[in-house]
């Protein structure tokens, strides 16, 4: 029986259901052809991220390239609302704008709450915070932190 089940593709153990998808033919790459091409994506959702948070009058906006220093995306954004329903209005107007313009399936954290919301497109990562969880977390100085050298450090 179990190896009906493995030729099925789908295996249960312990009320989990693994499941298995084989494609025919040859799969094609979810990564750019070139990296030209992956970096003018990443810059035209950077624009649509940045007009939407401006257009709703999003506060301190920081954007930090992480290009080199994270394989998470090229650009973080951080932004500040001014209190939950603030953040969670920027969140929903951003989300929609990403839809608007194609770029429509970003991850989204905390958006229930509206005190840290992370979108994250792939391309762009962005956090919304309300100021005092901006000020505690304080992610932009993590990530503004100098490269440091192999060997500088004794």
């Amino acid at each position: 029986m179990r190896a009906d089940l493995l030729r099925a593709g789908s295996v249960k153990r312990k009320g989990n259901t693994l499941t298995t998808v084989h494609a025919k033919g040859s799969a094609r790459s979810a990564l750019p052809e070139s990296a030209e091409r992956g970096e003018l994506a990443a810059d035209r959702a950077l624009q649509v991220v940045l007009a939407s948070l401006e257009d709703s009058k999003a506060e301190d906006i920081v954007t930090i390239d992480i290009v080199g220093k994270s394989a998470l995306g090229d650009y973080m954004v951080v932004a500040s609302g001014r209190s939950n329903r603030h953040v969670m209005a920027i969140c929903d107007h951003l989300i929609t704008d990403l839809k608007d313009e194609g770029l429509g399936s970003a991850r989204i954290e905390g958006l229930e709450a509206g005190d840290w919301v992370l979108i994250d497109t792939g391309d762009i990562i962005v956090h919304v915070f309300r100021p005092e969880i901006r000020e505690f977390y304080n992610i932009e100085r993590m990530w503004a932190a100098p490269d440091l050298e192999e060997g500088t450090l004794h």
